[in-house]
Order: structure tokens, then C-alpha cells, then sequence
């Protein structure tokens, strides 16, 4: 991690809320995984429920499209150092990760990839929950280039140069 002295956020100001990802949002998903010619996927979720019900959709649509889902972790809010999660989701022999959770264990999570293992936001796609300037902000954008949103509708954005950008448009939105 290039910006951050430690990977642990210095205090949680974050919330904690999280939803389930809409059927739009996971056939999005699925679509620009295959689109990325995926054929093994790592999901990585928060520990509630509705972070857990979002993974069995996934990985149940993914599995209908053939695909293979080789990883599953997932991490709480609160930890003390979220290494062990970083390591084995980091870990997983995947074309492409998926994250699904809430803002703070995601943000945390994130900045523990960043500072301890080689895996890169360019192949990786946030699930709605996640996919706002607040929760990327957490994290930076400066650290997450390449990163990929989609929202509850199916929307699909990048992190480009520090500003999120609509696959679907050429107009940059900056937040």
C-alpha cells in the first residue's frame, strides 16, 4: 500500500450497513465476469447475513453460467489484523475476485490486501454495498485503479486516475 503507514483504519467511523445483492446486480456481475473470459472466481464477503445470502446468489449464478467458484472467505468488521482473510482470499488460484460486505470490514480487509499481499483491485469487482465514494474512500482511490462497481441496478464503474468512470459511458463522474 502506497499511501496508508498501516493497513488498520485509525478509527471506525464507517458503517456498518450492508444489503443483499439484487438479481440484476448478480447477473451484472456474472455477465462481466464471463465478459472478462472468467472461468474461476474467489468471493469474499462480511460475516452477516445478508453478506452470506448475497455469496450462495453469486456463486449459484456463476455455477448456472459453468463457472467455477475455487474461494470463499470471509472476514469481520473487527479484527486485529484481518491477515489471515487477506492471505487466503489473496491466495486463491482465480481469474477474477468478487466482495461483497460492509463498508468497514471491507475497508479494513482491502487495506490489508494492499499492505501484505500481491493481489490488485484491477481484478476485482465490488458488489453495490460497496460501490460508493464514501466506501471507497476508506480506502483511496489512489490505491484502488482498476477496481470495478456495480450498483443495485447493474450498473458497472471503474476506478480510473482517482475518478470513477461508467463502462457504459464516456463521461467521467468524479467524486
Amino acid at each position: 500500500m502506497r499511501s496508508a503507514t498501516s493497513p488498520l483504519l485509525p478509527d471506525s467511523r464507517a458503517s456498518r450497513w450492508s444489503q443483499a445483492s439484487s438479481e440484476a446486480e448478480v447477473a451484472a456481475i456474472t455477465r462481466l465476469a464471463a465478459g472478462r473470459e472468467a472461468t474461476r472466481l474467489a468471493i469474499g464477503s462480511g460475516r452477516t447475513d445478508s453478506d452470506l445470502r448475497t455469496v450462495d446468489n453469486l456463486t449459484a449464478g456463476w455455477e448456472a453460467r459453468g463457472g467455477e467458484v475455487v474461494s470463499t472467505v470471509s472476514w469481520p468488521d473487527v479484527a486485529a489484523s484481518w491477515l489471515r482473510q487477506a492471505t487466503r482470499f489473496a491466495a486463491a488460484d482465480a481469474d477474477l475476485w468478487i466482495m461483497t460486505g460492509s463498508p468497514l470490514g471491507w475497508a479494513q480487509m482491502t487495506r490489508r490486501l494492499l499492505w501484505s499481499t500481491e493481489w490488485r483491485p484491477a481484478d476485482t469487482i465490488l458488489t453495490s454495498s460497496l460501490a460508493r465514494p464514501e466506501v471507497l474512500g476508506l480506502v483511496g482511490l489512489a490505491d484502488l485503479d482498476g477496481i470495478t462497481c456495480i450498483s443495485g441496478s447493474g450498473e458497472a464503474w471503474k476506478v480510473r486516475d482517482r475518478t470513477m468512470v461508467a463502462l457504459s459511458s464516456a463521461r467521467p463522474e468524479i467524486f
